[in-house]
């Protein structure tokens, strides 16, 4: 039985103490929902303040980001090393932003997965398409190729520790969000990829989450599907009500 899990990807928003606001309000709303993962991502900035706000919580910490490597001369990076210490367990790699704005591949996704494995954080690494290749037809080939090649070199063991998210990169910030007949295709064919590349007691045993303008109106449905474990959720993860609400509905929906 996957646990759904629900992460807020915040983004370059929020000031220390907005993030201290957001986080406790945030932590008032679910107190008391115990039976789905929450995973806060905030700035580096910030973490350590929300670290602070949630620890004798269930709510994790998670980055945005991380370097492969633990220390050096790369000004600007920040590695798994430090996240652990700022108070984090999951880490989010391979953004469709990072991929489009900051050159990010599938090599580069691969070395953070395991740079931050071997630290002891959950990736949640991320795969989809761009608008014009859901046009041409290239779904699948884009999905096949960020799973194959963002995970090469991964044990069973260690794929069994992390979160994949699909990103129908011309959903994300648009308003547009894929139907759930088109998430669950998406899903159901990763997860047919990961039996491929694995076996399918580990397919099945991994955790997708769908990110794309999730909102409290669509997150039932959603979740309905079977292939569906979860969101990964960007603008509406910036409201205490709005993100709350999706957790909270997210609880209810029983697979």
């Amino acid at each position: 039985m996957r646990k759904t899990i629900i992460a807020g990807n915040w983004k370059l928003f929020k000031t220390i103490p907005e993030a201290i606001d957001l986080a406790n309000g945030i932590k008032r709303e679910l107190l008391d929902c115990v039976n789905v993962d929450v995973v806060l991502c905030p700035v580096y900035t910030a973490l350590s303040e929300v670290a602070e706000i949630i620890q004798d919580t269930d709510i994790k910490l998670g980055a945005q980001d991380l370097y492969w490597q633990d220390e050096g001369a790369f000004t600007g990076e920040v590695s798994g090393k430090m996240l652990l210490d700022a108070g984090c367990s999951y880490v989010i790699i391979g953004h469709s932003e990072r991929r489009q704005f900051f050159a990010e591949t599938n090599e580069t996704v691969n070395k953070k997965i395991k740079a931050a494995l071997k630290i002891g954080l959950t990736p949640i690494v991320c795969c989809g398409e761009m608008l014009a290749e859901r046009e041409a037809g290239n779904t699948f080939k884009v999905l096949d190729d960020h799973i194959k090649n963002g995970l090469t070199g991964l044990s069973e063991e260690e794929a069994l520790k992390i979160v994949i998210a699909y990103e129908p990169v011309w959903a994300i910030g648009t308003g547009k969000t894929a139907s759930p007949i088109q998430a669950q295709e998406a899903h159901k064919y990763i997860r047919d990829q990961l039996a491929k590349l694995y076996n399918k007691d580990t397919a099945d045993a991994i955790r997708l989450q769908y990110g794309g303008s999730v909102k409290p109106e669509n997150i039932t449905e959603l979740m309905k599907q079977p292939d569906v474990d979860g969101a990964l959720v960007g603008g509406a993860s910036l409201q205490v009500a709005s993100f709350s609400e999706i957790v909270k509905k997210a609880s209810t929906v029983k697979k």
